[in-house]
């Protein structure tokens, strides 16, 4: 199932998210975003207990300032609010299976 873009969450109701959590920081025109998909939604089928977010991110947007957001896309990969790795710019499944686990 594909998760809605949602607006933009405070950082605290992040810091407070209780389970595992991945935020997905990218954009819809973004050309590396889209090629992402395919490899973010094989991963996440073998991880079926993680919450999905995809945040549009850009210019002025405070929670990717705060995450450090340089390059699109970005997944944050958080258990009870704290990071536990990313992935910047996903090249396969296999990359974001590996940074789902350490999670687990």
């Amino acid at each position: 199932m594909k998760p809605a873009t949602l607006p933009e969450p405070a950082r605290t109701a992040i810091d407070q998210t209780q389970g595992k959590l991945l935020i997905e920081f990218g954009a819809s025109w973004c050309s590396h975003c889209q090629a992402a998909q395919a490899h973010l939604n094989t991963a996440l089928s073998e991880h079926p207990d993680y919450q999905h977010i995809r945040i549009e991110d850009g210019k002025g947007r405070r929670l990717g300032r705060s995450f450090g957001i340089k390059l699109w896309p970005t997944l944050v990969i958080l258990r009870d609010g704290v990071e536990i790795s990313r992935v910047v710019r996903p090249q396969s499944a296999a990359e974001i299976q590996t940074a789902l686990r350490i999670a687990d």
